[in-house]
């Protein structure tokens, strides 16, 4: 294991940060609880989270920022002072995203997330006090200080990266479900009540069956969020709510009526058939299926050409 790595596990180890992380978190949700405001931060209405497409702005403006003052030279403090200036305005709603995904967070994620955030933070006052020294004329102060903010946020990337990557926090939970492509009975017509709601095994997933109005609705039963179990959730209008963070989904096509999910949940078609309740993926999802298979074929063929050693 590297040191870098051994670093990430004393972090997501240090309970310590729980005293600071905990109280956090409760105000971020308070402060988030808003539909609109979910929804918006949580990247609900773009089909994936807001947060790391901002990261990208912030990022790319202060390490070129950092690479013209390394190397520019005169010519280039303009462009350095402008791109300084970029990352810092970004700076803003890349927190406020991040700080709206963290706060679903628990345990070692959340205590990565916390020194993550703290980390962003220094960083971000660092190439502040940049942008002023520049604007003062101050080059050498405001070029040390960005190259600390760069040392910063450097790190602050690396937790990032951990969490999205290794950890695959705020990933779709979902986005390897595909259920039957044909026809497949699951439950019998007789063992959903209307209003009621079961769950059920189809081709290896597990499927949420709600009937409202006399008719059967299908979803994913884990909720693409953060893997919550929708049968422990409530149901209304039509919708069911997931009992962790609140995400809410709609039973007639799996769109999304509030974040912080931002995937709409797999959604299944069904038919009554001989007494039997039966699902499948709709046709349009079949072709799916085939384009994983043949990406798997061609991950295998690579693998094959490796000499073994």
């Amino acid at each position: 294991m590297s040191m870098p790595q051994k670093m990430v596990r004393r972090l997501e180890r240090a309970e310590p940060l729980d005293k600071a992380a905990k109280p956090l978190s409760k105000l971020v949700q308070r402060a988030v609880q808003p539909r609109f405001v979910r929804n918006m931060l949580s990247g609900t209405n773009l089909g994936h989270p807001l947060h790391p497409a901002l990261t990208d702005v912030t990022i790319g403006a202060w390490s070129m920022a950092t690479l013209l003052d390394a190397v520019g030279g005169c010519e280039a403090e303009p462009a350095a002072d402008l791109l300084v200036k970029t990352g810092v305005i970004a700076a803003v709603p890349t927190a406020l995203t991040g700080m709206n995904d963290w706060s679903d967070t628990l345990d070692g994620d959340r205590r990565v997330g916390l020194v993550h955030a703290a980390a962003n933070t220094v960083a971000l006052g660092l190439f502040a006090a940049s942008m002023v020294e520049r604007a003062r004329g101050n080059r050498f102060s405001g070029k040390a200080l960005g190259f600390a903010g760069f040392g910063f946020m450097s790190m602050s990337a690396y937790l990032g990266g951990h969490l999205s990557f290794t950890k695959g926090v705020n990933v779709n939970r979902t986005a390897w479900q595909e259920g039957p492509e044909d026809w497949t009975p699951v439950l019998g017509e007789n063992e959903l009540a209307e209003g009621g709601h079961r769950t059920a095994d189809a081709g290896g997933v597990q499927i949420l069956l709600h009937r409202t109005d006399g008719k059967v609705y299908a979803l994913a039963a884990t909720c693409s969020h953060m893997g919550g179990p929708l049968p422990e959730g409530t149901f209304e209008r039509g919708c069911v709510t997931c009992p962790w963070h609140g995400s809410t989904f709609r039973f007639k096509d799996g769109g999304i009526v509030r974040g912080p999910a931002s995937s709409p949940q797999p959604c299944y078609e069904t038919r009554v058939h001989d007494g039997r309740i039966e699902v499948r993926v709709p046709p349009e999802g079949i072709p799916v299926g085939p384009a994983k298979e043949r990406h798997a074929r061609t991950s295998r063929r690579l693998l094959a050409r490796i000499p073994a050693t």
